[in-house]
């Protein structure tokens, strides 16, 4: 079969396609003909293996995986003796964060837990935009405690995959949003129902005297003191991702929270209520933003882009 393979971590140039074996399900397992993946956050981390405290995970001098790829929407080849859910032609999505990457190639092999039927309104390609960048916007605008209508809700980062999904989500609950982005984001970012939009090149939040109920943040840089300030009596500030040493301190500062703001970051659980969320995207509540598709041939292209910092909501990789 054809996969995506990466033997040393680096910029894009590093990824090639190539012709490998095809896995075989272990007992747990299901072998999946993947029709289609997205790029995430935690991907781009893993390829160029920056920032370092990531190789723990994927290995501190080359890659133990080395097909990278979460997202993953296809259809189920084939059974493992002791899968019971699913069955050979089933279609499915997931997150394989558990199981470190390997959808960026014409088969993977998940476990059983990890995937949920993919309804048959929601796309191959839509599909494979959802299990990781869907799933970690719901956990941030539920963190602690779900959000009530009426809240005033702030998205830092919110036109990227996690961030066009929050603002969608975060209307369906009732919540008053503030989008904020780049420029040449705001018009998509109204569209998806952003009541109100800022472009942080020009407008800090912090210094804009709107105090919010819940900020969640996908590109976290600042000190804890900045959100509190921009914070209700009683508001929450969920971190989805940043950079570490802001991540670091926020993490310390979420254990030793005081009063009655909530500081904390959200610690990704894989495929919770993805079925939930696929529902609402199968009965037109929530809808997918994808930006571009590329083939898997052109793999070390959508990662350009993805560098880039340019792109709206998710880039979809066609197998």
């Amino acid at each position: 079969m054809k996969a995506i393979v990466y033997e040393k971590y680096g910029l894009p140039d590093v990824l090639r396609l190539e012709n490998v074996e095809q896995p075989v399900p272990a007992n747990d397992e299901l072998l999946i003909k993947v029709k289609a993946s997205s790029i995430n956050s935690w991907d781009w981390d893993l390829i160029t293996g920056e920032p370092k405290l990531y190789r723990l995970l994927s290995g501190l001098f080359k890659p133990k995986n080395k097909t990278p790829g979460f997202d993953v929407a296809g259809i189920v080849e084939a059974l493992g003796k002791d899968v019971t859910k699913f069955r050979p032609g089933d279609e499915v999505v997931g997150d394989m964060a558990e199981a470190l990457m390997g959808a960026f190639a014409e088969f993977t092999c998940a476990k059983e837990k990890d995937v949920v039927l993919k309804p048959s309104s929601v796309s191959f390609e839509q599909a494979a935009s959802v299990p990781q960048a869907a799933v970690l916007a719901w956990q941030g605008l539920n963190f602690r405690r779900a959000i009530q209508p009426g809240d005033k809700v702030l998205i830092n980062g919110a036109g990227g995959g996690v961030g066009a999904f929050a603002i969608q989500m975060a209307k369906f609950m009732g919540a008053e949003v503030t989008a904020v982005d780049s420029g040449e984001k705001l018009e998509m970012m109204i569209a998806l129902g952003a009541d109100h939009v800022m472009e942080y090149q020009i407008t800090d939040f912090v210094k804009s005297g709107k105090k919010i109920d819940r900020i969640v943040d996908v590109v976290a840089s600042r000190p804890v003191s900045h959100y509190k300030r921009a914070l209700n009596k009683e508001g929450i500030l969920a971190v989805i991702g940043g950079k570490v040493p802001a991540l670091l301190k926020l993490a310390l500062a979420g254990i030793f929270n005081k009063g009655n703001k909530i500081t904390g970051i959200v610690v990704h659980k894989p495929n919770k209520d993805l079925s939930l969320i696929l529902d609402l995207i199968s009965t037109g509540k929530i809808k997918t933003v994808i930006d571009r598709k590329y083939n898997l041939e052109d793999i070390q292209d959508a990662f350009r882009y993805y560098g880039s910092g340019k792109h709206e909501g998710k880039i979809v990789i066609l197998v």
